[in-house]
């Protein structure tokens, strides 16, 4: 920690937002992204930019969270309405859920020891407009029931470099993943929702750029009938993909949760 850090207090901020206008979390110039409208919120609120914010992770143009996790660094004391203050002036896809002042100690990206991803998808005909922000709907048929069989697939430690995006000698492809599995949605619904849809759920400590969105893409292309299991079982062990894929679309990926205390 540097001397800039070393009189202020820090705040672990949790909040709620719909990416579908944003180019992700990471503030970025003349470009419009969560990050860069939470610290011209917070800016607003304090009278002053001497402050500092980090986000738990990055978050992919267009993809939401449900709950997403970032550490304020500032001088003063926050006030007692300082939550309800940000929420009165935060647009209304951003919404901030607490305000807790922690220890200086803490650490947003290693303390952060689970995250759960979900993907909304449907499938079938053409899905009402207004739901995509929320989901990802393909116009064929997929076989749902065979890419639940083979989503759990994913689970333990593996080689992810085949689902990973712009990987390099650098790169962390080594990845363990706890949880993966599709299920019926009944968490994000509305009139203009489809009357089926699905929910691809991945938790991990740590995943790699795009990875979720490339396990989906390869869960459809199962679906489809065009890959099958020995290709992820091999995909996995080696690290060498035989087959080409495009992230599936950011838009029906949520931040569902960030655990730091498990």
């Amino acid at each position: 920690m540097d001397n800039f850090f070393s009189t202020k207090h820090f705040y672990l901020i949790r909040i709620q937002f719909l990416g579908f206008r944003y180019h992700g979390w990471q503030k970025q110039s003349n470009i419009k992204t969560v990050q860069g409208m939470v610290d011209k919120t917070i800016a607003y609120v304090l009278h002053h930019k001497n402050f500092k914010t980090l986000g738990c992770s990055r978050t992919d143009a267009m993809v939401s969270a449900n709950d997403f996790a970032l550490e304020l660094f500032c001088y003063e004391k926050m006030t007692p309405d300082f939550l309800e203050l940000l929420n009165q002036n935060l647009p209304s896809d951003i919404k901030a859920l607490s305000v807790d002042e922690i220890d200086e100690s803490f650490n947003i990206i290693q303390n952060a020891k689970e995250k759960e991803y979900h993907y909304v998808f449907g499938f079938g005909g053409k899905a009402h407009p207004f739901g995509a922000p929320f989901l990802t709907f393909l116009q064929e048929t997929l076989n749902i029931g065979l890419m639940k069989s083979i989503a759990p697939n994913f689970i333990g430690e593996h080689n992810f470099k085949s689902f990973c995006v712009n990987t390099g000698e650098q790169s962390q492809v080594i990845r363990t993943v706890s949880e993966c599995s599709i299920i019926e949605n009944t968490q994000y619904k509305g009139s203009f929702m489809p009357d089926e849809s699905f929910i691809l759920i991945v938790k991990g400590p740590g995943f790699g750029r795009h990875q979720v969105r490339m396990m989906m893409a390869f869960l459809f292309e199962v679906g489809r009938g065009n890959l099958n299991n020995e290709q992820l079982k091999r995909a996995l062990s080696t690290g060498n993909a035989e087959f080409l894929m495009s992230p599936a679309p950011a838009s029906g990926l949520i931040l569902h949760k960030v655990d730091f205390t498990k």
